[in-house]
């Protein structure tokens, strides 16, 4: 099922995404008195098309990776001369610019609606509350101490968890100082200056509370079981989701962190656990299976914690008129946009990990995640989606929108168009280095499962 859900949610995220995009380049295709011969979503063999009275094909095709915009163009074939006037290369370079850049504006406009309805229907978040600190990191000789609220990041307000890392990550590559503003429960603010040195350098993931040596704050969890995983050491050992686990090896525990530590300790061992169903008592015996990670092996018994309930007072909605939430709306797609572009840049230059880049298969499965997580989670993911969409088309590579458009500004400033020696030479570039992306984002994914 869960595989399933997955499915369906990349279909209707990448759908959604495409469908915008190639409108982009239509839409505006249109308004320039340009010819649009096909509108396809999906590549292939169309599955279902019908033609508008404007002569347009519209077509959904058999393989949704993507899509395209079929306009009159001589360089694809003879046009007839009553309609060459609109044929694409015909038109003037700020047209064709125009219509290029329409599709990536496209998907920031949808982010910005996609976040400006999230911040209308308010979002609810945890307080970024610092939970235990580790001696002898940043944030220990920064001065973090545990129940103190982060207020901000280098200067950027943090009213939840997701401000908190997004900040963070901005910071990939940093040396000196991470500047980070508290308040303790009494509301007196604090500044705090957290020593870095190449901070989170080709980190895959990329794991910045850990890498300054804090955790977030948590309720304690109780050692109740949530969930059983199929052929796993828990379902093979009898555990059923609702049992509470009352002792490991015979020492008693309260909290499901201590149950963890139990099991990662006892890799292929059997634990003998007392539990409470139904009001019942009984023991059983469960199998920890060794997995190896980085040269440690530990202990997985494949069971998920049950629900975690929050304090009234660790959590907050926010949430805005519809002024307001535009200006959250364009604030966040010009910081995650910002966000975007840095990580490509840091991965060029090496201080991100190329293994962090993700295919099809990573995408299938956080939209599934996204979307079983709720509408407000599912609308975030899909609007960071389309921004890196944007972005991505407008990367300067021949056969991207942004290649095009490198193209056509230096036809402006020489007033003649790139030779189609040039461009073809260009193309073979760009569909080379689109491919080889293609193929490691691939690859990470499959060592990722």
């Amino acid at each position: 099922m869960g595989i399933l859900q997955n499915i369906l949610a990349v279909i209707v995220v990448l759908g959604l995404l495409i469908t915008v995009h190639e409108f982009g380049h239509f839409w505006v295709a249109r308004r320039c008195g340009i010819r649009v011969l096909r509108f396809s979503v999906g590549f292939g063999k169309p599955l279902v098309s019908r033609v508008d009275r404007h002569g347009t094909e519209f077509a959904l095709a058999a393989i949704p990776l993507g899509g395209y915009v079929k306009m009159l163009d001589e360089r694809e074939g003879p046009v007839d001369p009553s309609e060459q006037h609109l044929a694409f290369n015909r038109q003037h370079v700020l047209k064709r610019i125009a219509v290029v850049a329409a599709g990536p504006l496209a998907n920031f406009i949808l982010a910005v609606v996609a976040y400006w309805v999230m911040f209308m229907a308010g979002t609810s978040a945890i307080v970024p509350m610092v939970g235990e600190v580790t001696p002898d990191t940043p944030a220990a000789r920064g001065g973090l101490q545990n129940g103190q609220e982060i207020v901000s990041v280098q200067g950027r307000q943090t009213p939840d968890w997701n401000d908190v890392n997004l900040a963070l990550v901005a910071e990939i590559g940093a040396s000196g100082h991470l500047e980070i503003s508290t308040k303790d429960r009494q509301g007196r603010l604090e500044m705090h200056q957290l020593p870095v040195e190449r901070f989170m350098v080709r980190q895959d993931p990329p794991e910045p509370l850990g890498t300054l040596g804090f955790a977030p704050w948590r309720p304690a969890v109780a050692p109740v079981i949530g969930q059983v995983l199929d052929d796993s050491p828990a379902a093979q050992g009898g555990l059923q989701p609702g049992d509470r686990i009352r002792s490991v090896a015979g020492e008693p525990i309260s909290t499901w962190e201590a149950l963890v530590s139990h099991v990662q300790a006892a890799a292929d061992t059997p634990l003998a656990l007392r539990i409470e169903r139904d009001g019942r008592d009984m023991t059983i015996t469960v199998t920890p299976e060794g997995r190896e990670q980085d040269g440690v092996t530990t202990g997985f018994m494949g069971a998920g914690v049950g629900s975690v309930s929050w304090p009234e007072e660790y959590q907050r909605t926010l949430s805005w008129g519809p002024l307001g939430a535009m200006g959250q709306a364009l604030s966040r797609t010009g910081e995650m946009t910002s966000l975007t572009v840095g990580s490509i840049g840091k991965m060029i230059t090496g201080l991100i990990s190329p293994s962090n880049l993700s295919g099809p298969i990573t995408i299938a499965r956080v939209a599934g995640d996204s979307a079983r997580s709720g509408l407000e989670t599912f609308i975030s993911f899909l609007a960071y989606l389309s921004i890196s969409l944007g972005v991505l088309n407008l990367l300067p590579v021949p056969v991207l929108d942004g290649g095009h458009l490198v193209y056509y500004v230096i036809e402006l400033v020489r007033g003649r168009p790139v030779s189609e020696r040039v461009q073809a030479f260009g193309l073979r570039i760009g569909m080379a280095l689109i491919a080889s992306l293609m193929l490691m984002a691939f690859y990470f994914d499959i060592m990722r499962l």
